[in-house]
């Protein structure tokens, strides 16, 4: 794969997959070909049994993604941009329905595309030289990745149009202030944070963790009360597990819990 590289941690880090965009020369923009490998490497992250938690980030000091590459746009046509929208679409929707947690380490500039990347993972942690912005109107079109809706429904809908109609790009002090970015990091320290974090996650029971996320995600835009039966379904499961009864038994025995996903 050249666009994007793919590996999954062992030893301390067993449990964490990292997937790094890879064009650095053009700020890991996205093109046809990235989308592509991107979506292939999310078919094996869903099927893993192995994986926990994984990590988006991009190559380089400079960018996260910086958007989408804009030579593909002079000469496409509004069917050409049908599919161009889809597909991308499609291949983030993969990424947010993933059964494991997903974090966007953005420790550079993250737009058009590259913000809607980050906003269709789980959350987003951000390097103090961290840029958002989805600044599309400056070529005339919108975003395309899902990022009006995703972003409206993350910052409110009228955070969302301001950034959105203006183009402007925010820091990352202003991303966490508006609740785009879960935490903002040093430079230095940046992603030895990002993977103490998912070191922590991924120690948890992941069954449990993939139905907490399930839930979220189901019961976000339901009534309190049909949200509140999916969150019971989701409970009454997990003790049909041994990962529960796992984990019931090593807090009565005062020890550290041995999760293995069953």
């Amino acid at each position: 794969m050249n666009t994007l590289l793919y590996e999954e941690k062992t030893g301390d880090f067993q449990g964490i997959a990292l997937i790094t965009l890879n064009r650095p020369e053009v700020l890991n923009a996205i093109n046809k070909e990235m989308m592509a490998e991107l979506n292939q490497v999310l078919e094996t992250v869903q099927s893993s049994s192995t994986v926990r938690v994984l990590v988006l980030t991009g190559a380089g000091e400079k960018a996260f993604v910086a958007g989408a590459d804009i030579s593909q746009f002079p000469k496409m046509s509004e069917k050409e941009a049908i599919e161009f929208a889809s597909f991308g679409q499609k291949v983030f929707s993969k990424l947010e329905s993933l059964k494991q947690p997903t974090i966007a380490a953005v420790g550079g500039f993250a737009l058009g595309g590259g913000c809607e990347l980050a906003l269709a993972c789980d959350f987003i942690y951000a390097s103090e030289k961290a840029k958002f912005g989805q600044p599309e109107v400056n070529l005339g079109i919108l975003p395309g990745y899902g990022g009006t809706q995703r972003l409206s429904r993350l910052v409110g809908k009228a955070m969302a149009k301001e950034l959105i109609f203006s183009g402007k790009i925010i820091d990352a002090q202003e991303a966490l202030r508006i609740g785009l970015a879960n935490h903002v990091f040093p430079q230095a320290s940046f992603m030895e944070e990002v993977f103490k974090a998912a070191r922590l996650i991924a120690s948890k029971a992941p069954l449990a963790v993939a139905a907490s996320k399930s839930a979220i995600e189901k019961g976000y835009n339901l009534d309190l009360k049909e949200a509140f039966a999916v969150e019971c379904h989701a409970f009454s499961k997990t003790f049909g597990t041994q990962d529960q009864k796992e984990g019931a038994q090593a807090f009565l025995e005062k020890r550290q819990p041995k999760f293995i996903g069953k």
